[in-house]
């Protein structure tokens, strides 16, 4: 019997994207959830929100860039601080025999940067996927990213790479079945899926 895990990322600050994705890891019976860093930053200004309702589903969550309690909009009350400061830059976990390593840039801790493989149309960019197959170093089965708004899974060697993009900006989530390692990509709020948003920006620096 399979185990489905809902993921997600990037969430920033927004609710109604992240209740869509919910929705569909509810409907689709997923096991457990998780969420690859930025739920602080950007969005609707919905922060407490979107903490309890990560939260209430029980999501293993590692920070990102804008989880910082330092760098969060509007300075969040004690205890949203206390949930941030606790989140772990990285997260490794063993489901059905297989080894994931959940990171929001790269590994091992990089909250910046990340693993950008799509070109402006969100077609792979054979250069950057030679380049990442020289460079990343991990033994973990599948490796689960967020910061780069780009939406793939796909290997790297012998690591199955998943980015399901943002809730907010590409519209994304994906259900990552194991032990047969089959990815699912679902479309939230009825939007097109935007597999690579705003790539002028995230491809030419380094933030």
């Amino acid at each position: 019997m399979s185990t489905r895990i809902g993921i997600i990322s990037d969430t920033h600050s927004s609710t109604r994207p992240l209740l869509a994705a919910l929705e569909i890891f509810r409907a689709e019976d997923t096991d457990t959830i998780i969420c690859a860093g930025d739920v602080a930053g950007y969005g609707e200004d919905e922060l407490a929100e979107t903490v309890s309702l990560l939260q209430q589903h029980h999501c293993h969550i590692v920070s990102g860039n804008h989880d910082m309690f330092e760098q969060t909009d509007n300075r969040p009350a004690e205890e949203l601080r206390d949930f941030f400061n606790a989140l772990p830059k990285y997260l490794e976990l063993t489901i059905e025999g297989k080894r994931l390593y959940i990171v929001h840039a790269s590994p091992p801790d990089q909250q910046h940067g990340g693993i950008k493989l799509l070109d402006q149309s969100g077609q792979l960019i054979d250069a950057q996927l030679e380049s990442w197959q020289k460079q990343l170093n991990t033994d973990s089965d599948v490796l689960i990213v967020g910061h780069t708004h780009q939406v793939f899974a796909q290997y790297i060697g012998h690591t199955l790479v998943i980015n399901p993009g943002s809730t907010l900006y590409n519209h994304s989530c994906m259900i990552l079945s194991l032990p047969e390692m089959r990815v699912s990509c679902y479309a939230l709020e009825n939007k097109k899926i935007i597999k690579s948003w705003n790539w002028g920006l995230l491809f030419n620096q380094s933030s």
